[in-house]
């Protein structure tokens, strides 16, 4: 064999080990975590994901965990943080940063055009201040979702429900200090807990129910299990979960694998969204012929809760988020 052909082999030898090398590095499959239930659209949604990702044909594969399989919402943001998990489809606490408790802010929004403006526009000063506080821990958002407003499911009625009294009743809340003071104002007891603990809790009595569901969860998660009675529709704050994404993932892809994916999550963003809102009357019904009864507030009745607890509990929200933040959200809403 001549120097050149001894040259030629040589070459295409690291050429093809180059190549085979790139191939590996671009074939990667990612973990997507979600805490809805399985049969749940918005585990049908991580599957579109998933699935959207994959005929991108970027190399790029997600292996999809609804239901908690790995971890609870407390949990994720961390996990994700570390790179642990790579995706997730969850609500973002305010465990690790208090000032995150503004993603709980009460009557921020005022109905479905509210959240596809304020909290579905990513270049909104509500997303703008959240991705600002999630840099910070090397996590990116990447979509959306606000599925309606949660109401509180009770396995009874609620006395002056309509009103500020007392309401001889204890209701879970989720780990939020405006959540927890804005359900005491309106008269309830409040007991915080996380959401994996619901269910059994109001099954045991532990708790009279929970402030945590839009009318299509409830049917899904508890009236077809023949779990409580009574949906109050306050209309305080939209259910959230957020597409985001660990920032140690995005480096080690490519800018067209990082693109495929966030079309997909902008994608099934938008078709959650519709889902959502093209159904939510109709989940009340279901909800109704289930048994529930849905309690719902006049208009005026409405105005002056919002009043009442804008007042009350926007002033105290100042000390965990920050007055800048409390000022930037309300200047960009007016």
């Amino acid at each position: 064999m001549n120097f050149t052909k001894l040259t030629k082999g040589l070459m295409v030898g690291a050429m093809s080990a180059l190549m085979s090398t790139a191939a590996f590095a671009d074939d990667m499959t990612l973990r997507f975590a979600g805490v809805f239930p399985i049969d749940h659209q918005g585990t049908k949604m991580m599957e579109q994901v998933a699935a959207d990702v994959a005929a991108a044909g970027v190399g790029l594969k997600i292996d999809v965990f609804p239901a908690n399989q790995l971890g609870s919402g407390e949990a994720l943001f961390e996990d994700v943080a570390r790179g642990n998990i790579d995706l997730a489809a969850a609500f973002i606490y305010a465990d690790t940063d208090p000032r995150l408790e503004f993603l709980s802010m009460p009557f921020l929004v005022g109905g479905w055009d509210d959240m596809n403006n304020i909290m579905r526009n990513m270049d909104s000063e509500y997303n703008k201040i959240l991705q600002e506080i999630t840099d910070e821990y090397g996590v990116r958002v990447m979509a959306q979702n606000p599925e309606g407003f949660v109401g509180i499911v009770a396995t009874q009625e609620p006395t002056n429900w309509n009103t500020f009294d007392d309401k001889g009743m204890n209701i879970r809340v989720w780990s939020s200090p405006a959540v927890k003071s804005m359900v005491e104002a309106l008269g309830y007891q409040a007991t915080t807990m996380a959401w994996g603990d619901i269910f059994p809790a109001i099954q045991s009595g532990i708790v009279d129910g929970a402030i945590c569901c839009t009318k299509t969860a409830t049917y899904s998660i508890f009236a077809q299990s023949d779990v409580g009675t009574h949906f109050v529709e306050y209309n305080s704050i939209s259910e959230l979960t957020t597409f985001y994404a660990s920032q140690r993932t995005l480096d080690k892809l490519s800018e067209e694998q990082v693109a495929a994916l966030q079309a997909a999550m902008t994608k099934a963003s938008d078709d959650f969204f519709q889902y959502n809102r093209d159904n939510d009357a109709a989940f009340g019904q279901k909800l109704i012929d289930s048994g529930y009864t849905i309690l719902s507030l006049s208009d005026e009745d409405q105005a002056a809760m919002a009043a009442h607890i804008q007042e009350k509990i926007w002033p105290m929200m100042a000390n965990s988020v920050g007055q800048d933040v409390i000022d930037r959200l309300l200047s960009a809403k007016n």
